[in-house]
């Protein structure tokens, strides 16, 4: 099935959106975690603790995330590179602007940008998490997850460049996200509710995690 949709263009925009939506679904769950570490260490700590330690999440959900990322980021890639095929063959129709917004046009560069703050993330987050559980293979410390996380906010320049990533992100949402639902055949008289709730989420959520990196550079 899957390499019968990879096989067809419209296959292929189909498991684009899919993917995309699915990342949509993990990053509502990461930043419904994150935002609570603003009012309650304790409730931070607790559902932090068990994500981290669920064998659910760590060993089903977790590769399917890290399989889900690649392979919308590479599919990404790939169709930007078969539409700068396309446009290079048909030159003389594509007009640019008058064809698409400025947001459509880029998608590939906001994801571009996304994609290196993901390295940084997994870098600050992922990578001493694994450390500290399988390689080092420390005690569990169910209390050590706020003052961690705070501790990486502590670096104006780091707060800066997280917050820059999500104004990318937002970017890449605005049109990413509502052009999903229309991929995958949601195109009905609910379509322009649709476009507004997506709307409302690219902005909050990007702004959700801005507000949340500020927040711990400025109380820590």
């Amino acid at each position: 099935m899957l390499m019968k949709l990879m096989s067809s263009s419209i296959g292929r925009k189909i498991l684009m959106a899919l993917s995309g939506l699915f990342l949509v679904v993990f990053l509502t769950q990461h930043f419904l975690i994150n935002i609570t570490s603003v009012f309650s260490e304790n409730l931070f700590n607790t559902l932090s603790h068990f994500m981290g330690n669920n064998p659910l999440v760590q060993f089903l959900l977790q590769p399917v995330l890290i399989f889900g990322v690649i392979f919308h980021f590479v599919m990404g890639f790939y169709l930007e590179i078969l539409n700068a095929k396309s446009r290079t063959k048909n030159y003389s129709k594509y007009s640019g602007s008058s064809n698409a917004s400025w947001i459509s046009r880029n998608m590939i560069f906001s994801g571009g940008v996304i994609l290196l703050f993901l390295v940084l993330h997994f870098i600050d987050f992922w990578i001493p998490e694994m450390n500290y559980k399988y390689v080092e293979a420390l005690p569990q410390d169910p209390n050590r997850y706020f003052e961690e996380l705070v501790h990486k906010f502590e670096s104006p320049l780091r707060t800066f460049i997280y917050s820059i990533s999500f104004i990318f992100l937002a970017l890449h949402l605005l049109h990413g996200f509502s052009s999903s639902f229309k991929t995958v055949g949601v195109n009905s008289k609910y379509y322009d509710l649709i476009q507004k709730a997506t709307f409302i989420f690219s902005v909050a959520i990007p702004l959700g995690f801005i507000f949340i990196a500020i927040f711990h550079n400025l109380t820590s």
